[in-house]
């Protein structure tokens, strides 16, 4: 390790002793080490005692910069995992991060915009509308029209602190995949990878826009969500300008409950618009965290979700959909076999996996899971337990379902916020069914005629030309066969002719030899003549 990713990993560690993290550490052997460390190597201690565990979590993640505030965004969504005092504090850091001077950041969007502020926008409020680990946002008001708008800027200096943990968690991750074999198969070093193309391509506001353009596009007219318009031409790499919407966060349960909002179809359209977007779309919003959700004020009885920050979206081909729609139904319908099989086909077991021994023992993790009723199910911990199983099969993590895993854990852990009892597999299970039909049989077939009908009805007209110049090309090209194959019938008969004039040749040649040495000598002389004569016609007939 170099000196500065030693300096780096001893001050997460110095961060994490310091707010008492160490806490979270279960009794064990070898969770003596940390402690060890801090008295022997750190000499720090608790430097927070009064504040909760929750409360030190979250500002430990906030000290040690954006990539472990992701983390610990990513974790608040999961309710189910952890408890409230926790969970409630990781929900802070969603769109609560400690701020960057307000001045600074109209410093920045002046200098990206190449002008004073004043040239298109009135009413710039200094104090930032919202805080995160990659950007603020600042509201204001465009000219001459008067729209409310917010302005999207990227934090400064943030590349350099992104890079030195990207660079620190690939040195670990190739540790890990080196030392341990049984981590290998999670491809650690590909994980990294794409979660460092996730970060990197939050940097870039352009991005963000035209992700958000497309997935406003996807939805228009949707009474499911609706995704604020886009102000193409105030974009560049570190500045965003989009309109203003007004909702509540999602996360915010009292006052969704006090707007009326009818919580349970609010729940279900979070996983129909999943759904939606990863197998109608493949195109998908992967960051579906409470900060970037709202919902509309407006028809509770009918509510809209609200999508913001599209910096991260997820695409998927036809065979990752096609999988995943199998595998999906095959766990709602219990089909512990299909479930094996499609692990082997589709390449996360090897393929000489005994599937018997596969599907016996996702039946054992399986079944007590679903002994209880589904809407107290946690799919997430079906797929936990699915992979701990898989995992001694040799199943290898793919890198490219990681943010749709991820997205599902959100959106599960959204829906079951607000209405816990969500049945997850009941409301997916339909679309699903849907989507399978669409995709195998008449319906299918039907689907593929009409998504090619513009094609064939621009290539009509020219049916007819394009119908002669095959006929054409096909007279053609039986004229110059059948010409190849009589050259070729007669190579054959020159390259005959050639072997029974050679065969002659020597054989009077050999007669010529045999009477230089009898009585016929006179003989031998013609014979070789004629002899020669046979040879040079062969291979006269050859060069033909």
């Amino acid at each position: 390790m170099t000196p500065s990713e030693i300096k780096r990993l001893y001050r997460i560690i110095k961060v994490q002793l310091e707010y008492g993290l160490d806490e979270l550490l279960p009794t064990h052997q070898l969770t003596k080490a940390p402690l060890l460390a801090r008295r022997s190597l750190f000499w720090v201690k608790n430097q927070h005692p009064e504040k909760p565990l929750g409360e030190r979590l979250r500002l430990a993640l906030q000290t040690l910069g954006p990539v472990w505030i992701k983390f610990g965004q990513m974790m608040s969504t999961r309710r189910d995992l952890f408890p409230p005092h926790i969970a409630d504090q990781l929900a802070l850091l969603q769109d609560q991060v400690s701020p960057f001077d307000g001045n600074l950041a109209k410093q920045h969007i002046e200098q990206a915009l190449g002008g004073d502020l004043e040239q298109w926008f009135s009413d710039f409020d200094i104090t930032p509308l919202a805080s995160a680990s990659i950007a603020q946002v600042h509201t204001a008001k465009l000219k001459p029209c008067g729209r409310e708008v917010v302005l999207k800027v990227i934090r400064p200096d943030i590349r350099p602190a992104i890079d030195a943990d990207i660079k620190l968690m690939y040195r670990m991750a190739r540790l890990v995949a080196k030392a341990l074999p049984e981590a290998r198969r999670l491809k650690p070093v590909e994980v990294v990878a794409e979660y460092e193309k996730t970060l990197l391509d939050e940097l870039d506001l352009r991005r963000e826009a035209a992700n958000a353009i497309q997935l406003r596009r996807n939805f228009e007219n949707s009474e499911e969500l609706y995704v604020p318009e886009v102000i193409p031409e105030f974009s560049c790499p570190n500045v965003m300008v989009s309109e203003r919407i007004y909702g509540i966060q999602v996360s915010d349960i009292p006052a969704l409950q006090a707007n009326g909002t009818n919580m349970k179809l609010l729940a279900e359209r979070g996983v129909s618009v999943f759904f939606t977007q990863v197998f109608r779309d493949s195109f998908f919003h992967a960051d579906m965290h409470p900060g970037n959700v709202f919902v509309s004020y407006e028809h509770p009885d009918n509510p809209q979700w609200i999508g913001l920050d599209c910096g991260i979206v997820g695409t998927l081909n036809s065979d990752d959909k096609r999988y995943l729609a199998e595998n999906f139904l095959a766990f709602f319908n219990r089909d512990y076999r299909k479930v094996a099989e499609l692990h082997v086909d589709s390449g996360w077991v090897p393929q000489d996996t005994n599937v018997d021994e596969f599907e016996f023992a996702i039946r054992i993790v399986c079944e007590p899971i679903f002994a209880k009723p589904l809407c107290e199910i946690s799919f997430g911990h079906v797929l936990l337990n699915l992979f701990n199983t898989a995992r001694r099969f040799n199943m290898e993590v793919q890198p490219q379902l990681v943010l749709l895993q991820k997205t599902l854990l959100y959106v599960e852990g959204l829906g079951r916020q607000l209405y816990p009892q969500l049945d997850l597999w009941e409301t997916a299970k339909p679309f699903l069914e849907k989507w399978m039909a669409n995709q195998m049989g008449p319906q299918a077939v039907l689907n593929g005629i009409k998504d090619r009908a513009p094609f064939w009805a621009e290539k009509l007209p020219e049916l007819p030309e394009l119908l002669y110049d095959s006929l054409k090309q096909g007279k053609a090209m039986n004229q110059r066969m059948g010409q190849l194959y009589q050259g070729y019938r007669d190579s054959k008969r020159q390259h005959a002719t050639g072997k029974f004039l050679f065969g002659v040749g020597a054989t009077l040649i050999v007669c010529s030899a045999i009477l230089l040495e009898g009585p016929y000598q006179h003989f031998s002389v013609t014979s070789g003549i004629v002899g020669v004569t046979f040879w040079l016609l062969s291979w006269r007939t050859y060069r033909r």
